[in-house]
């Protein structure tokens, strides 16, 4: 079963539940997926709808940081939820000794010894890693590495 039906199938269980947060969650993803789908005229695989659900993760973690400055608690509690949810149709994440091992790899293909190459680093890696790991986390790995 593609990535596509399996959040339809979810949004079907959760409306039969009446599982608000789900369902709302699930629907944002699949009308973004939509949108995709309509401007760029093509069906999306799963790779392409997993960059997608990743997209959304990433932004609610941002909104995340901006609901903790204003002090909203409420929204914080719900984006987590959100989030949650959205992970259920990432592939398995990477742990981080797993990920500084396929750093240290590409490090040693590309011959990377020095912070001034982070950006070919990052380059490198983050199409191996998409969908299984945070930006931040990648970078943060990276420039403990190099340093």
């Amino acid at each position: 079963m593609s990535l596509k039906e399996t959040l339809m199938q979810d949004l079907k269980t959760a409306m039969k539940n009446k599982d608000k947060r789900t369902k709302d969650t699930i629907t944002m993803v699949r009308a973004a997926i939509k949108q995709k789908e309509v401007d760029d005229r093509v069906e999306l695989d799963d790779d392409e709808v997993i960059k997608i659900v990743s997209k959304q993760i990433k932004e609610r973690r941002g909104s995340i940081e901006e609901f903790e400055k204003a002090g909203r608690d409420d929204l914080v509690e719900t984006t987590k939820e959100e989030i949650d949810v959205l992970l259920k149709y990432m592939p398995e994440q990477l742990s981080d000794e797993e990920l500084e091992s396929m750093i240290r790899n590409v490090m040693e293909e590309k011959n990377i010894t020095e912070k001034k190459q982070m950006g070919l680093l990052m380059k490198s890696i983050m199409p191996k890693v998409q969908g299984r790991a945070d930006g931040k986390k990648v970078n943060a790995i990276v420039n403990r590495i190099l340093n």
